[in-house]
């Protein structure tokens, strides 16, 4: 069975009406009754008209849907109007659509949803997702899924342990790219990644190499740290001699932004930025405060 997910607009309301009336009318009565089975395709029509939804389907019919709404900030995005058609429940739907949602917010701090308090099965399912209670709105329950952490960074040494910590989620084949202004502070991060999964060498700017391969000194993946600043993609590192599979190491890439994809469908965005109000510097050494940006982005992820 292969889910396909297609970003929709108005176009798609009904399609999007018959999968939501369907699950909804499916619930148990609630009372007050749910507001979506007041929905109707022109009022699903008006909702697409702004961000969008998100429509699965499997082979070409229709099974799962949802609404997009962003707050006026765009920096949270409620989920509105979820649901799979009864027929294909519990076969994974519902968390594909949750990941397709995270990749369709790309500027968005966080997800939001509203539960129904009388539905605990549907309150687990969010739980499971990775949502928090945050609040109450009777009859519903208010959950949050971040999609960015922030760390606040200190000085160097903060910035090798947060790396360190980073280190300790990673695994075989996954993929780190840094973003960030020169002396962010990228090679630092590294430093602790590299401490935090066990390697050997000196983990330095490999600006003049482009690449080093750190072997592990345990049975843990190696470390492969990239500049890509001087690449013209992420495939040349495919011309590259590195004596490694990079679906068996770690692979770190300095100035990797919008490159990442020919490595991985999967990867975690990290942005170091200076705090506000301070000036940019020439390097790592003796950092002054920075904020760390993590972002899970696909399927490993999500």
């Amino acid at each position: 069975m292969t889910v396909r997910v297609r970003h929709v607009g108005p176009e798609a309301a009904d399609a999007v009406w018959h999968v939501v009336h369907a699950a909804f009318a499916a619930r148990p009565p609630l009372h007050p009754p749910a507001e979506a089975l007041a929905e109707t395709p022109d009022t699903l029509a008006a909702a697409l008209e702004g961000a969008g939804g998100l429509l699965a389907e499997i082979d070409g019919e229709p099974v799962g849907a949802l609404v997009l709404d962003p707050d006026p900030s765009g920096e949270v995005v409620f989920l509105r109007r979820f649901g799979v058609l009864p027929s294909h429940q519990h076969h994974g739907i519902a968390h594909v659509l949750v990941s397709a949602a995270c990749e369709a917010s790309p500027d968005a701090a966080e997800l939001r949803i509203l539960a129904r308090q009388e539905l605990p099965g549907t309150i687990g399912f969010w739980l499971n997702a990775g949502f928090t209670e945050v609040g109450q709105q009777v009859p519903y329950l208010e959950m949050r899924r971040p999609l960015v952490t922030s760390y606040d960074v200190p000085d160097a040494d903060a910035m090798r342990t947060l790396g360190g910590e980073l280190a300790a989620r990673l695994r075989r084949g996954d993929l780190v790219v840094l973003s960030g202004e020169l002396g962010a502070g990228k090679t630092t991060l590294t430093q602790g990644i590299g401490v935090g999964l066990g390697v050997s060498g000196e983990v330095t700017s490999p600006t003049f190499v482009i690449a080093r391969v750190h072997p592990s000194l345990t049975d843990g993946p190696a470390l492969v740290h990239v500049d890509a600043y001087r690449l013209g993609g992420l495939a040349e590192l495919d011309d590259l001699d590195l004596d490694t599979s990079l679906e068996e190491v770690v692979t770190v890439v300095e100035w990797g932004e919008g490159l990442a994809e020919t490595l991985s469908d999967s990867h975690l965005d990290v942005r170091i930025e200076r705090a506000q109000g301070l000036a940019a510097g020439t390097d790592d050494d003796g950092l002054d405060p920075r904020i760390v940006r993590v972002r899970p982005r696909g399927p490993r992820w999500s």
